[in-house]
C-alpha cells in the first residue's frame, strides 16, 4: 500500500541525513525475537560453563541450612547470619551467569543495528498515550503482522516444548530418585538443553523477522520527491545563496590573484583578449609559475596593475593563449613551453639591464615556439 504525504508516495529511499536523524533519534530495526533467541543461547552456554560449579553451590548452600542446630534455630542473630551467608552466597554463585546475560542482552540489539543509544528515546511523549493511536497501532497491518507473529512462536514454542517434554519425561521423573548432587546437576543439564532447543526454534522465527523489521524500518523512512529536494536544500543551501557565496569566493579570489601581479616577472598578452602573469625565483622554482590570468575584462585589469607596477608586458597572442588555457594558478609552465618562455624572460632581463645602462638594447624574439597540442584558436 503506497503511503501518501502531501499527495506524493514515498517512492524515495531515505538519504544517509535522514538514516543518521532517525538513530539519533533511537528509531532503529529492532528484533525481539533475535533478542529472546540470543538470551537463551547464551542461558544454554552459562549453563554448560558454570553449570557444575553452580550445582556444587547449591548443595553446599542447602546442605548448611539443613545442618542447622537447636541453639541456631532459636538464635536470631544466629538465623540472621545465615541468611547473610546464603544470600551472599546465592550471588556469588549467580555471579558469572547474571554478567553472561547482562552482556547477552546487548549483543542482539548489536547485531541488529549496531551500537545506538539516544537521549531522545528517553524523553516522554505525550502522544503515545493517545487511545486512538493505540488503537490504530493494535487493529493495523503492524498488529496484525504481530499477531501472526506471536502466533507462530506459540505454535512452534508449543509443539518443541511438548516433544521435549514427551521425550525427556522419564528422566524428569527419575531426577526426585537420584541423590542431590547428581540430582542438581541432571537437572541443570535438562534445563541446559531445553533452552538450546527452544532458542534454535526462536531462531525460524528470528530468521523471519529479522528482514522483515529491516524492510519495515526502511519502508517507514521513506521519503516523497519534495522531501528529498527539501533536505537538499536544507543540506547544500538554497541554490540562489550557493550561487552567491560561489561569486564571492572568486572575486575574493581574484582579488588574491591580482595581488600576485605586482611581484610577476612578466606579463604575457594577447592584446585584446588574454593576459598571463609569470614569476620566477630561480633559487625556489624549477620552472616559471603562474601567478594571475584572465580574459577580457580581467585581462585588462592585469594589464592596468601591471603598467602602474612597472612590470614588463610582452605581446605573443598564441603563447597567451596556451598558457591560458593549458595552465592554472600557482602551477608551472609545462615543459613544452620551456624554451619559448626562457626566450621571453632572457629578453625582459636584458632589457632591464640595457635601461640601466647596463648593456645594449636586446632583439625581441619573434620566433616562438609553440607545440602543435597547444595552439588555441584565436576566436577561442
Amino acid at each position: 500500500m503506497a503511503e501518501q504525504n502531501s499527495g506524493q508516495e514515498r517512492t524515495e529511499q531515505p538519504t544517509e541525513k535522514r538514516l543518521k536523524d532517525s538513530r539519533e533519534k533511537g528509531q532503529v530495526p529492532r528484533s525481539r525475537e533475535l533478542n529472546t533467541m540470543v538470551v537463551m543461547l547464551a542461558s544454554a552456554m552459562g549453563l554448560f560453563v558454570f553449570g557444575g560449579s553452580m550445582g556444587e553451590k547449591l548443595m553446599r548452600l542447602i546442605s548448611m541450612d539443613l545442618h542447622l542446630d537447636r541453639r541456631q534455630l532459636f538464635d536470631k542473630g544466629a538465623i540472621t547470619e545465615a541468611l547473610a551467608t546464603n544470600v551472599l552466597g546465592a550471588l556469588a554463585m549467580l555471579a558469572p551467569f547474571l554478567v553472561l546475560m547482562m552482556v547477552a542482552a546487548f549483543v542482539g540489539p548489536l547485531m541488529m543495528s549496531g551500537w545506538s543509544f539516544s537521549a531522545k528515546a528517553l524523553t516522554p511523549k505525550l502522544d503515545k498515550l493517545n487511545p486512538l493511536k493505540g488503537m490504530k497501532r493494535v487493529f493495523g497491518v503492524q498488529g496484525l503482522v504481530e499477531l501472526l507473529k506471536a502466533l507462530a512462536k506459540f505454535l512452534l514454542l508449543g509443539s518443541a516444548a511438548l516433544l521435549l517434554l514427551h521425550m525427556l519425561s522419564e528422566r524428569y521423573i527419575t531426577l526426585g530418585q537420584a541423590p542431590l548432587l547428581q540430582g542438581i546437576q541432571s537437572g541443570m543439564q535438562l534445563i541446559l538443553l531445553v533452552f538450546l532447543v527452544l532458542a534454535l526454534t526462536l531462531g525460524l522465527v528470528a530468521a523471519i523477522d529479522v528482514p522483515y523489521q529491516k524492510w519495515t524500518h526502511m519502508k517507514k523512512l521513506r521519503m516523497t520527491v519534495q522531501e528529498v529536494k527539501q533536505e537538499s536544500k536544507e543540506t547544500e543551501g538554497n541554490p540562489e545563496v550557493r550561487g552567491k557565496v560561489r561569486s564571492l569566493q572568486q572575486q575574493m579570489a581574484q582579488r588574491r590573484m591580482l595581488q600576485e601581479v605586482p611581484d610577476a616577472d612578466v606579463i604575457i598578452v594577447n592584446p585584446t583578449h588574454f593576459s598571463v602573469a609569470l614569476r620566477y625565483d630561480e633559487a625556489n622554482q624549477q620552472a616559471p609559475r603562474v601567478v594571475a590570468k584572465g580574459v577580457d575584462f580581467l585581462a585588462l585589469k592585469i594589464r592596468e596593475i601591471a603598467t602602474a607596477h612597472d612590470v614588463p608586458i610582452f605581446s605573443a597572442p598564441p603563447l597567451s593563449r596556451a598558457l591560458y588555457h593549458h595552465t592554472e594558478i600557482d602551477q608551472e609552465i609545462p615543459a613544452e613551453l620551456y624554451l619559448a618562455i626562457a626566450q621571453i624572460l632572457a629578453y625582459v632581463y636584458q632589457l632591464e639591464n640595457s635601461l640601466q645602462g647596463e648593456g645594449p638594447a636586446p632583439e625581441k624574439p619573434t620566433d616562438l615556439q609553440v607545440p602543435e597540442k597547444f595552439h588555441v584558436p584565436e576566436e577561442t
